[in-house]
């Protein structure tokens, strides 16, 4: 590979700039800046479908120091716009690594920038909130100002990284997966498989692998499928997925979602925006946070309890409406990020419905959050009688 560095700019819309190196000549590249906590999991970052149309600041000094694989990808593509960073480690040293960083952002050509001071840029977001960005090079004479940029928060970006297919998957698949990376529960915890339903509103592919485990059989759609089609399927549990952009956007699966709470009395389990999804069908509703919560150190609990978490959202549902009475005879909010205070976890007190903002097929604790997989599947099993 070649060792050719190229200067190239960040700007923000706010005409704060940074100046960089990139590893080849990149073309102009534009979507919102964040900032993510994690010392690991770049290649995680990288292809997680809830970074879509976002420029990632690792806040970590290095990254790429154990390489990449072919396993720990969470999706088929890399969904992020841009990388950014103070280094790239140009040596990888990990047992479990095929190739660098540095040749996979050759490779696959993914615009990036590094040896900026990320500590400043960081502070800077913390300050005035996430904004918009631009990559560029310093001869190039377009200005972000001038480009009149979409705020992310009005794209709905669940719908352009949705299924555009219906498939199903089951565990017989498990010999497929890296034997360090899945292992087949040994768990009694249903007389058969359960059928689940995985809406996929931009899935990490650690879910799959974690309802896999306990021996589940899925069926994977897309956001936009229709109430009716989800009963012809018959499933004992639903899932409602991770992904990107403003839930308030996706009102078409809103509207589905209201209709299983209402009409179905099939048990629903939502993770990131599914969490925000099913809490705004519940009658709450979301906002935007400053600057996000994105990193894999995020305390939740309550009452002298916490799991260590993994989080990436820019979006929360808004705890001051439990002050309604109607709200707090439907749901309960379960915990707390212990970091500002915002909703972490809800549960239905009547419904088998529950849903948590953080990720549980992470591994940041390495495994606090992990237990709520069976805790659904045994919901499954009280409430199929299996």
């Amino acid at each position: 590979m070649s060792n050719s560095l190229y200067p190239v700019v960040l700007y923000l819309e706010d005409g704060t700039l940074y100046r960089g190196l990139s590893l080849f000549k990149i073309l102009p590249s534009f979507g919102e800046v964040v900032f993510n906590t994690g010392m690991t999991g770049y290649q995680e970052i990288i292809s997680d479908p809830s970074y879509s149309g976002q420029m990632v600041v690792f806040t970590y000094p290095e990254i790429g120091n154990t390489g990449l694989n072919q396993e720990d990808n969470e999706s088929n593509f890399i969904h992020i716009k841009a990388l950014i960073t103070r280094n790239i480690s140009s040596v990888s040293s990990s047992w479990r690594s095929q190739f660098s960083l540095k040749d996979y952002i050759i490779q696959k050509q993914i615009p990036h920038i590094f040896g900026i001071d990320t500590r400043s840029l960081t502070k800077h977001l913390r300050s005035f909130g996430v904004t918009n960005g631009a990559l560029l090079d310093p001869n190039n004479k377009m200005y972000v100002s001038s480009l009149n940029l979409q705020l992310i928060s009005n794209i709905d970006l669940a719908r352009k990284v949705t299924s555009r297919t219906i498939y199903s998957i089951n565990s017989d698949i498990c010999k497929n997966f890296d034997k360090f990376n899945f292992k087949l529960r040994d768990i009694n915890l249903v007389s058969k498989k359960c059928k689940i339903l995985l809406v996929d509103l931009g899935l990490k592919f650690n879910i799959l692998k974690k309802l896999l485990s306990l021996g589940c059989s899925i069926c994977i759609v897309p956001a936009t499928c229709s109430y009716q089609s989800i009963l012809e399927y018959n499933p004992d549990g639903i899932v409602l997925s991770n992904g990107p952009g403003n839930p308030r956007l996706v009102t078409y699966f809103v509207d589905t979602v209201k209709k299983l709470i209402k009409f179905s009395n099939i048990p629903i389990f939502g993770i990131c925006m599914g969490h925000q999804i099913l809490n705004i069908a519940l009658g709450l509703s979301t906002f935007k946070l400053k600057f996000g919560h994105r990193g894999l150190n995020h305390p939740s609990g309550f009452n002298k309890y916490a799991e260590i978490t993994s989080q990436n959202h820019g979006f929360a549902v808004n705890k001051h409406e439990f002050v309604n009475e109607d709200l707090l005879k439907l749901c309960s909010v379960k915990y707390l990020n212990l970091n500002d205070f915002t909703i972490s976890s809800t549960f239905h007190i009547k419904l088998p419905i529950f849903s948590v903002q953080y990720h549980p097929e992470a591994s940041p604790g390495p495994h606090d959050s992990e237990y709520l997989f069976e805790v659904f599947i045994k919901l499954i099993c009280c409430i199929c009688n299996k």
